[in-house]
């Protein structure tokens, strides 16, 4: 199969910027994403992939009138662990002229119902790390028999960079078992144009080894995804485990169209073959803030493998 083989229509949903589906054991599709208003959390159930497309949408979560989680409510992403279901998201606060909107951190959502459209969703509060600094885009996988959490956080040490890497393993979902370790910073010149970041995680294992693909620059054309990768018995929790593509491994192109393609996640279809969700936009330019542009649409395609074991993304598929 080509390595970026569209099997599904592009945009597969529109306006829906941070996408992530996720196949549970049972075999049914969950999506969820950002919404433009930044002000809830959605969530897409169905018995096939095709069916996210037109499956009902239901609001799970909607943010604070005052306080922490009470703004820009950013990326979330749904996960079984345990036998419970957990929504991973970012938020900033809201309400007063104290309030600072740009305060943003990550907090955690769980239903104890086997069905997630069932039950009730109870906050378990900010995931709470050494440094109390702007902090984003949390998963989690698990390796080796152990639950880890990656996610994009300032570290200030660092004043000329926006967000690094971190992991760390979990005592339970929403807590860190140990203090985090920076496995990945922007400093590659593709990984800082317009912002040095590196951000939205995305984990997958094959083949004895752990790539976590992950998002860098600013939100327009220039957003594109790198790679890093470790061996699965190695120890995830020392830096030097991992390596790092020198080179985006999926990027703008302008010749089928679609820039700025990023925030990925990973998932496969009925086939079991492997698809990369992510968004990009149709067109390079954007007027105003991009901020509040919701053109970021969610993209399905098929990825392949090289032969000496490297996830393959190739290009864009261009619209359909």
């Amino acid at each position: 199969m080509p390595q970026n083989a569209a099997l599904y229509p592009n945009p597969f949903i529109d306006q829906r910027a941070d996408p992530q589906v996720m196949r549970h054991h049972d075999g049914r599709y969950y999506f969820t994403a950002t919404v433009p208003a930044y002000d809830r959390i959605i969530l897409r159930h169905a018995e096939t992939l095709a069916g996210l497309r037109e499956a009902e949408e239901r609001t799970i979560w909607t943010r604070h009138r005052t306080g922490p989680m009470g703004s820009h409510i950013w990326a979330p992403e749904i996960h079984h662990v345990d036998g419970a279901w957990y929504v991973y998201f970012a938020a900033g606060d809201a309400g007063d002229r104290t309030a600072d909107v740009w305060r943003i951190r990550m907090y955690v959502l769980e239903n104890t119902s086997p069905d997630p459209f069932e039950g009730e969703w109870v906050e378990k509060g900010q995931i709470r790390t050494p440094i109390d600094s702007f902090s984003l885009d949390a998963t989690t996988f698990a390796a080796g028999g152990t639950q880890y959490l990656c996610w994009a956080q300032h570290n200030p040490a660092l004043p000329g960079t926006n967000t690094s890497l971190y992991l760390a393993p979990l005592s339970d979902p929403w807590t860190l078992a140990a203090d985090p370790v920076e496995i990945s910073r922007p400093e590659y010149d593709w990984e800082t144009v317009g912002f040095a970041v590196n951000e939205g995680p995305a984990a997958i294992e094959r083949g004895g080894r752990v790539f976590i693909a992950y998002s860098a620059a600013a939100t327009g054309a220039e957003y594109c995804m790198g790679l890093l990768s470790a061996d699965a018995g190695a120890d995830l929790l020392d830096e030097d485990s991992w390596s790092k593509s020198a080179k985006p491994v999926f990027a703008t192109s302008a010749q089928a169209g679609i820039f700025g393609p990023g925030h990925n996640c990973f998932t496969v279809d009925e086939d079991g073959r492997d698809l990369l969700v992510y968004h990009a936009r149709s067109y390079e330019r954007i007027e105003g803030d991009p901020l509040d542009n919701p053109d970021r649409h969610c993209r399905i395609q098929a990825f392949g493998w090289s032969e000496d074991g490297q996830p393959e993304f190739g290009e864009p598929c261009p619209e359909s």
